[in-house]
């Protein structure tokens, strides 16, 4: 806000000096209450009436412009000698006696009743002085004083004409408005009085309540308070009302009923304006300022949630059918305008860096509120709802192929700002049962969650949207025909097959999102859909190789038909080629190094799809896609031993994420980087990789789940292996209790295994083999050979180290065995030992060589290389 761009007001002649013998005095009475907040508003309006002679305070009703102007005029008096004088204008009806009311309030009346002989016989002379405007000019005209026209809004055009013309006529007069649209006056300066921000409005509470009921403290409750004054907008009005139930209701009490905010919050101070007793009273009167055409805009916009761009407020509150004559989407943006003058509408720019800077448009909760019962009461709900779904339904379908190129970024950051919208489309679809509008919806965002790590959000839309219709993959299962079209190309209506594709689309979106629920995976119902997945699909169709129907392998996996995966990925690499489908070739080809990675340690072969990849992304430009494939290459990397290559991919992998803003994924890339530095770095590097370390622990939960993980069990293994054992400890006491929180019972064993490497360490091996013997009961189940294989191998040389260091000739044969085990299961040609297993190793080999001598260690060793793991398992 800053002055409005207009011309200057007439100057005229300079300033006089004060009228000669007249007392400055003013008509500003003594407020009965506190002044809580605003400090910086008082200092920049102090400053706004020194260089400006009109300043006009804009806001919603009940924003504080009354009290703040009233403030900032007494604390800003002594500048002018004449006075400063307060014009209610609330209780004016007629803008013709404006200028009365105003001549009233500044002494007027008494001038040309009391004034000089000279007054009095210029008063019989010229009939012109009868006017009340041509008597304030002239009573104003010799004076240097302050006026504050209070309450402008349902009188602004008088009120804008009177202010000109004093400040034309009358040089020593400086003009402060209250109103909730401009006066639009030239050289009008408008400031706006925004919410009081949160810790502010506490302050409004405690100090209201407190008088309310004696001994209220936000304290005893500030959760229930904080969200009294959010949900309030943080409007001084409304929280005062709040305060007042105090006297009757709890802070919490309050809070839960504000969903009926007009008929609770009535206990307004009797002397105020009848207005400003009810919350209701300050908005109905706001909305009686409004023609019909702007009542029809703000009742629409209720159906937006978090707000809304032009082009969706254009598409929804313009031209709902049914009501010819009404308003059109060309009529919609002047009609917002007046809405936004008249302090009914919040504007914003997208505050997300790198948006384009698109304005967003909002109501406050409190209008909000209002505007929906309006919207009730005229009938048209069902229609704008429709409309907003139909829009952003039409906003997520566009986006979703652009997610995959060089505006990836721009629309992530679109959808991401429409989200609530979104989510409130879908809300409405589930609700009304609207199959295809629900499939669609979520088909066309469900790469936009990915990307977001909206993993959970995912699968809550896509369970919703597969139990609006029946299950494609039930038995008996119909295999897919080949469909070279997407399902969300059109809008709804979808073609028979289509809508059928569309329904096995959820299912694996919902399946791909199951995110560690491994008891979900393991249930009789998700086996079933598993065999239905299976069943349904083939490799080589052209939609096993676009989203979602390349999630297909995550069924594959979890079914537990590994063998399945190479044959799968190349005969998709080859559909992909032959189609011509770039992004979808690129994908696959690091689904196919990850299972190079993973599944056959063919090391050559992951590096040369990741480098495939990693051109396809960058040409095409997905950034998100070239990340990917240097994380995935840099994993590789990894596991050969590359430290410095390693390293290289994950940076570039980390600027990839930063310039695209992801940064849940920049986190957990430097996760990886940091794991680098200390398995491979020296000192130096070592010492920066545990800061990293510790940088995305200390951010906690936000980082996501994998990416706190990784750090606490590398940070774990770097203090344990420094001497730092009892931070080691805490570390992975703290991990342990997150698994257990979240039912994740294989990751639970994970740190129960890990924890017993800590029991080594500080030379407890009895207890080591009780721990690990209790985190192998729970790695050892069938969803660790899909998804975590080596943890239960890593956790049998845990047990083999401390069998060989307790010592005796049975517990050093075991020992050897589990090393042979080990040695095997493990299998070092395709992955790299950490240097904790690497000593864990060598120990446990001295130990048992020792106690047993070479042959039969030897003996003993061989024995165990043949053993299975369930075989291993059972002899710790």
């Amino acid at each position: 806000p800053g002055p409005v761009p207009s011309g200057p007001v007439p100057s005229g002649p300079a300033s006089p000096g004060p009228v000669p013998g007249r007392a400055g005095g003013g008509n500003l009475r003594a407020r009965l209450t506190s002044f809580v907040g605003r400090e910086g508003d008082l200092v920049t309006l102090r400053g706004d009436l020194a260089g400006h002679r009109l300043i006009t305070l804009l806001g919603p009703g009940g924003a504080g412009k009354t009290r703040l102007s009233q403030e900032a005029a007494e604390s800003a008096a002594a500048a002018w000698p004449d006075g400063v004088w307060l014009a209610e204008l609330a209780p004016v009806d007629d803008p013709e006696t404006v200028p009365e009311t105003v001549l009233s309030a500044v002494g007027g009346r008494e001038t040309v009743i009391l004034g000089t002989a000279a007054e009095g016989l210029r008063a019989a002379a010229d009939p012109t002085v009868r006017d009340p405007r041509a008597r304030l000019i002239e009573h104003c005209a010799p004076r240097r004083m302050l006026i504050v026209l209070d309450n402008c809004e349902h009188l602004v055009e008088a009120a804008a004409h009177l202010a000109e013309s004093l400040l034309a006529h009358c040089p020593g007069v400086t003009i402060l408005a209250t109103s909730r649209e401009p006066l639009a006056v030239p050289g009008e300066l408008v400031r706006l009085v925004e919410p009081l921000p949160d810790p502010v409005a506490l302050r409004l509470l405690q100090d209201r309540g407190a008088a309310a009921r004696p001994g209220f403290r936000t304290e005893d409750d500030p959760a229930a308070c904080a969200e009294i004054c959010r949900r309030l907008d943080g409007l001084p009005l409304a929280i005062e009302l709040a305060a007042a139930r105090l006297r009757l209701l709890t802070p919490r009490q309050l809070a839960d009923r504000l969903d009926d905010r007009f008929r609770l919050l009535t206990s307004g101070s009797r002397t105020a304006l009848p207005r400003q007793q009810t919350l209701r009273a300050v908005v109905d009167w706001s909305w009686g300022l409004l023609d019909a055409a702007e009542r029809t805009v703000l009742a629409r916009l209720s159906v937006f949630a978090g707000g809304c761009g032009l082009a969706e407020a254009e598409a929804v509150c313009g031209g709902v059918e049914g009501r010819p004559g009404g308003v059109e989407p060309r009529d919609v943006a002047v009609l917002l305008g007046s809405l936004i003058d008249k302090s009914l509408v919040v504007t914003a720019p997208v505050a997300e860096p790198g948006a384009d800077g698109e304005m967003r448009y909002r109501l406050l909760e409190t209008v909000a509120e209002y505007a929906a019962e309006r919207l009730d009461e005229s009938g048209e709900r069902a229609a704008v709802e429709r409309r907003h779904l139909v829009a952003y339904r039409e906003l997520a379908r566009t986006a979703d192929p652009l997610l995959r190129g060089p505006a990836q970024r721009h629309w992530m950051i679109r959808l991401e700002t429409e989200h609530e919208n979104l989510r409130t489309a879908l809300r409405r679809a589930v609700a009304a049962r609207d199959e295809q509008e629900a499939l669609c919806l979520v088909l066309s965002l469900g790469w936009f969650w990915h990307l977001r790590g909206h993993r959970a959000e995912s699968r809550h839309w896509a369970t919703a949207a597969a139990e609006l219709g029946p299950s494609p993959f039930a038995p008996p299962v119909a295999p897919a025909p080949p469909l070279h079209i997407s399902c969300t190309a059109a809008p709804p209506p979808m073609e028979p097959e289509l809508l059928v594709e569309a329904r096995r689309g959820v299912r694996l979106f919902a399946l791909a999102n199951i995110e560690g629920d491994l008891q979900a995976v393991v249930g009789e119902d998700t086996q079933r859909e598993l065999e239905g997945i299976v069943a349904a699909y083939r490799a080589g169709l052209p939609q096993t190789c676009r989203l979602p129907g390349v999630l297909w392998f995550f069924a594959v996996v979890l079914k537990g038909d590994l063998g399945m995966l190479r044959e799968m990925a190349d005969e998709s690499v080859r559909t992909c080629r032959e189609l011509g489908y770039e992004w979808e070739l690129a994908f696959t080809l690091q689904l196919r190094a990850r299972i190079y990675n993973e599944r056959s340690g063919e090391n050559e072969g992951a590096i040369r799809d990741a480098d495939e990849a990693l051109e396809i992304f960058r040409r095409i430009g997905d950034t998100w896609g070239a990340a990917e494939a240097l994380a995935g290459r840099g994993e590789t990397r990894e596991q050969r031993g590359e430290g410095a290559a390693a390293a290289a991919d994950y940076r570039a992998a980390i600027r990839c994420a930063q310039d695209l803003g992801a940064h849940e994924q920049v986190l957990w890339l430097r996760a990886r980087l940091a794991g680098v530095f200390v398995e491979f770095g020296d000192e130096e590097e070592a010492a920066k990789g545990e800061r990293m370390l510790r940088e995305v622990v200390e951010q906690g939960p936000q980082v996501g789940a994998e990416a706190l993980a990784y750090a606490r069990v590398h940070l774990a293994q770097h203090c344990g292996t420094t001497g730092r054992v009892g931070e080691a400890r805490a570390l992975l006491v703290t991990l342990h209790g997150e698994f257990e929180r979240r039912a994740l019972k294989l990751f639970e064993g994970m740190a129960e295994g890990m924890l017993a490497w800590v029991d080594l360490l500080e030379g407890r091996p009895d207890d080591a083999l009780a721990t690990v013997r209790g985190g192998l009961v729970k790695t050892s189940g069938r969803m660790t050979g899909l998804i975590a294989p080596f943890i239960p191998v890593t956790q049998l040389l845990t047990a083999a180290e401390a069998l060989s260091a307790l010592g005796g000739p049975e517990r050093a044969e075991t020992a050897a065995r589990l090393a042979g085990a080990y040695d095997t299961l493990r299998k070092p040609q395709y992955y790299r030992r950490s240097a904790i297993e690497r000593t864990g190793r060598e120990r446990t080999e001295t130990a048992a060589r020792a106690e047993l001598g070479d042959a039969a260690y030897e003996r003993v060793h061989a024995e165990g290389m043949g053993l299975t793991l369930e075989e291993a398992v059972a002899l710790v």
